[in-house]
């Protein structure tokens, strides 16, 4: 029989979760940020997990990269970057089906080599943007940025957190690993295209109305357009050649804070979104320090032996309850116990990435979406995310196993 504190911690778990899916408490004036930040304190108040524990739980190195690109994207919008880009992408998308394709595919190979969170902030008030000046619906097009930042970052090591922790300790080379799960990542964003198309038809049978958009290319801050851009071009090129995302990320803000422009209007930090990710972090610990995953993981155990697809839906599952870099960093250990471990690192870090294009909760990719479109007055509900993300989630793993087993 639970203790009465190991009740209230669940309690406090469960509560933390289905606010975060919903994003409001009932009769109450709570974001998905408040709530993340009360689950978190409430599971230290009740003793789920010590001060120490919890602060130890917090990834300080995610929530630096997050700032630093808060800082980047920040000096974009400033410059005009963001109004260039529209005013590119709504000149090549004349359909919506257009549209969708280009949002998918660019924020996809962007996010292969950026961190797809990275994109999502970057890319995510550019979407709405485009979608609410054209009077389209613009849930359709946040959910393809969404499932197409976790595809298109499945490619490489650089794409995602879980990657890279896979990356560091798999030793497969950079190269070896773009190879073999590239083809993967743009079938997938075919998928990813195809299926939102069918779930949300109506808003793809009528033409691209253009009207009342305005073509005259933007005015932009230029010496500010030049150097961001020009930061953001050096910041890839050290993702590629390997050097520490964290720090990278951390140089490039701190270059273009050198600026003469007001520190005021380029030093602009989300802290909505950075108090929201820290108290997910303490209630994963929570979680972990409970022995909740470790039971979930021996029930899922039936699953490890069941070959490359069973240990891939092992991965989908987990990553799923306890999300996917506490569910690759639980895995990681299972990995040398196979016949052929390479294949199997490339399979956690498929099936841990495509498994959060599951629920809404699934990746933090998804909620920085929803999170950015909640404060432009744009709801992305549990729902309707659920409608496109199921199916091309169960897609896209078939994908990857089929892919890896004939490789």
């Amino acid at each position: 029989m639970p203790s009465l504190p190991e009740l209230a911690a669940l309690f406090l778990i469960i509560f933390t979760y289905a606010g975060v899916a919903v994003g409001y408490v009932p009769r109450l004036r709570m974001n998905r940020a408040s709530i993340a930040l009360v689950g978190a304190a409430g599971l230290v108040a009740v003793g789920a997990l010590s001060e120490s524990q919890a602060l130890d739980a917090i990834d300080l190195g995610t929530l630096i990269l997050l700032g630093a690109m808060m800082v980047i994207n920040n000096n974009l919008r400033i410059s005009g970057f963001f109004a260039v880009v529209t005013y590119r992408i709504v000149g090549i998308a004349r359909t919506p089906g257009l549209l969708l394709a280009v949002i998918i595919f660019a924020s996809g190979i962007l996010s292969a080599i950026f961190l797809n969170d990275t994109i999502c902030l970057m890319m995510t008030p550019l979407v709405l943007d485009i979608t609410l000046r054209l009077k389209r619906q613009p849930l359709p097009y946040l959910i393809g940025l969404a499932t197409a930042t976790n595809v298109g970052s499945t490619a490489t090591i650089t794409g995602n957190p879980q990657n890279i922790i896979i990356g560091q300790a798999s030793d497969i080379p950079y190269v070896s690993f773009l190879l073999q799960l590239a083809p993967v990542a743009l079938l997938g964003l075919g998928v990813c295209w195809l299926v939102i198309r069918l779930v949300f038809r109506s808003e793809f049978r009528d033409s691209l109305s253009t009207a009342g958009f305005d073509f005259t290319p933007p005015l932009t801050h230029t010496p500010l357009l030049r150097r961001s851009v020009g930061v953001v071009l050096a910041l890839m090129i050290a993702f590629l050649i390997g050097l520490p995302t964290v720090t990278a990320a951390a140089v490039a803000a701190g270059a273009l804070l050198i600026s003469r422009v007001r520190p005021q209007k380029l030093f602009t930090l989300d802290w909505d979104l950075l108090i929201f990710f820290a108290g997910l972090f303490v209630v994963t610990g929570a979680v972990e320090s409970m022995g909740i995953s470790e039971r979930f993981f021996e029930l899922l155990a039936p699953l490890l032996n069941g070959g490359l697809a069973g240990f891939s839906g092992a991965t989908a599952v987990l990553s799923n309850l306890v999300s996917n870099v506490p569910a690759v960093l639980l895995m990681r250990g299972e990995i040398a116990g196979f016949a052929d471990p390479q294949r199997m690192w490339l399979a956690l870090a498929m099936a841990s990435t495509l498994a959060g294009n599951l629920t809404l909760l699934g990746s933090a990719a998804n909620l920085i979406v929803a999170e950015i479109a909640d404060r432009r007055g744009v709801e992305l509900d549990f729902i309707t995310y659920l409608r496109a993300g199921a199916i091309i989630t169960v897609i896209t793993l078939a994908i990857g196993v089929i892919w890896l087993s004939i490789l």
